[in-house]
């Protein structure tokens, strides 16, 4: 590194040029802006970096080595070099036969693991057939409404030779008692399967709002999954705290991380009052963040989440285990990102947004298609985007050395800054009584609607330039688009499988199930065994959901916390 001599002649000379080359020329000439920002103005960014922007970094204890503490530059020591990010593209279309289809084309297609999405109804933990379903039914997703349905989705695909990721919150542990019976069924060995729910009800309450019971008992659920999975499915991650929605609903990349850490520290927090030990749930917690098109920032925000991931374990609950400290994560690209005017522009976005993912360490990435802002996606725009990632991994060369931006004078940094950032507003948040308390006030929802209208003021504006949106447009064709739909008679054909599932079920097993299911609820049993029992008698997802509704009741928006 630059001694304190060394510095001292780079900042005289960064002066000299300032006042000699740049500035005569700004005064001739000026700049495209007065000031530049990070994407969400967060951070001025600095015309030059030198070491001297750095003269603070200590190696070992800032950055050290991959899959050393504190974990900077990647939590394993080969990263890409061993083994490539897992190419999980986010799927699932109306029914079950559909997704089933679908799965089977990506896995063809080159995809290395699956990733499910389900409908509305489902997310709700309504059946098909519910009046609150209507017009829902398969239309963001996949409707899975009995043990039957998530059969078909996996037919032909053996349990455990994948891995897969569930995006599911409330719902999420009748989802996973149902994945743990399809793995039963095919007689994998449940320490076997491998893959990750979503299961992160925080984020609902800030800002996705598809919760169903109120925050204790869904603490509850969360923290009886924890254990449950750690005794009986090991390798399965029990949560995906996710930045992901976030970012999406407008925060800046600092609060996507901040506040993101902190319902993990509210997590972590839970499972210990509940007596788990750290070290036996905390390395199967895995996060999801969002990938935005400003890749030196994206790129820095992973970097400093994982350090500030590491001190957290460490400082706050006494972890241990190297596991329980190292931040592993899967990114999306942004689909807030993604236009309905001149798509093929997203095709660019998505390219930048999965590099930037790549050049950050993440261990898993889904690519959006560029009509994901229309509707479901096509197949050709899914290969294209799982086409995107694989010339990444196989032609770019970013996945040739690891953390190839390391060490780069703003890109290091600009990590400090978006970590120092954060770490105020997590302090903010222990100041308020934690997560749950931030959020029952509306501190945190409103932290983030205050970026979203500055950012949609700005577009407005034209200050913020969105390429064939406020700016470079042209007129478009009128045709309609390729796109995917759900039609009325699919919902019908779902509905009818449902009526088929309740008739040749046995209804006293069923009724077993839920009434032992109620009982467990009203005490304080571990939730997850009965859950799973209820789903191997093709109770459905709405039925157990109804049986925990009864005990626990639904949260009311402005209901304390």
């Amino acid at each position: 590194m630059f001694d304190d001599d060394d510095l001292a002649a780079i900042r005289e000379g960064r002066e000299e040029w300032e006042a000699e080359t740049r500035g005569p020329t700004v005064d001739r000439f000026g700049e495209r802006e007065e000031t530049f920002e990070t994407d969400t103005g967060g951070q001025e960014v600095d015309p030059l970096y030198t070491p001297a922007d750095v003269a603070d970094l200590d190696y070992e204890e800032d950055l050290g080595f991959p899959g050393e503490e504190p974990y900077t530059r990647g939590v394993y020591s080969t990263m890409y070099r061993g083994r490539l990010w897992t190419m999980r593209q986010y799927a699932g279309m109306g029914t079950a036969t559909e997704t089933n289809e679908r799965f089977h084309y990506l896995m063809d297609e080159g995809q290395t693991g699956l990733s499910m999405a389900f409908d509305l109804p489902t997310q709700m933990g309504y059946d098909s057939d519910a009046g609150m379903a209507a017009g829902e039914v398969g239309k963001a997703g996949v409707a899975i409404d009995s043990l039957r349905d998530m059969e078909t989705v996996f037919d032909g695909i053996p349990l455990d030779e994948v891995s897969t990721s569930m995006t599911i919150n409330a719902p999420a542990s009748v989802l996973l008692a149902m994945y743990i019976a399809i793995g039963d069924q095919q007689g994998v060995d449940r320490e076997e399967l491998r893959g990750t729910i979503q299961n992160d009800v925080l984020k609902e309450y800030i800002a996705r709002n598809t919760y169903i019971f109120p925050p204790e008992p869904s603490m509850r659920i969360i923290t009886d999954i924890f254990e449950y999975c750690a005794a009986e499915v090991p390798k399965f991650n029990t949560i995906s705290i996710s930045g992901y929605h976030i970012r999406e609903a407008g925060s800046t990349a600092a609060q996507e991380i901040a506040f993101t850490l902190a319902d993990g520290i509210e997590y972590v927090q839970a499972a210990q009052d509940a007596g788990l030990a750290v070290d036996e749930f905390a390395p199967q917690l895995s996060f999801f963040f969002a990938s935005y098109n400003n890749i030196l920032e994206e790129v820095a925000k992973f970097r400093a989440a994982r350090r500030m991931w590491k001190t957290i374990m460490e400082e706050r609950f006494d972890a241990e285990a190297d596991a329980s400290k190292q931040l592993k994560f899967h990114t999306q690209t942004a689909g807030s990102t993604l236009t309905a005017q001149q798509i093929e522009n997203n095709v660019v976005r998505v390219a930048y947004q999965a590099l930037a993912a790549v050049l950050g360490g993440t261990q898993s990435l889904h690519t959006n298609g560029k009509d994901e802002a229309l509707s479901l996606p096509t197949e050709q725009s899914v290969r294209t985007a799982l086409r995107t990632q694989q010339i990444l991994a196989h032609e770019s060369g970013v996945a040739d050395t690891i953390d190839p931006l390391g060490g780069s004078y703003y890109v290091e940094s600009l990590t400090d800054d978006i970590e120092a950032e954060a770490r105020e507003i997590i302090d903010e948040v222990d100041s308020r009584g934690g997560m749950g308390q931030a959020i029952e006030s509306g501190w945190v929802q409103r932290q983030i609607q205050d970026v979203a209208y500055e950012r949609q003021a700005e577009i407005e504006s034209g200050e913020r330039v969105i390429v064939g949106v406020n700016e470079y447009t042209v007129e478009e064709d009128a045709q309609d688009p390729d796109i995917e739909d759900v039609s009325e008679e699919q919902e019908r054909s779902q509905i009818e499988r449902l009526e088929s599932v309740r008739e040749e079920r046995d209804d006293g097993d069923v009724e077993a199930a839920l009434s032992a299911l109620r009982e467990a609820a009203a005490g304080e049993e571990n939730l997850m065994p009965y859950i799973v029992d209820a789903v191997k008698t093709y109770a459905t997802t709405g039925e157990i959901c109804n049986a925990l509704r009864d005990e626990f009741g639904e949260y009311q928006p402005g209901a304390a916390m």
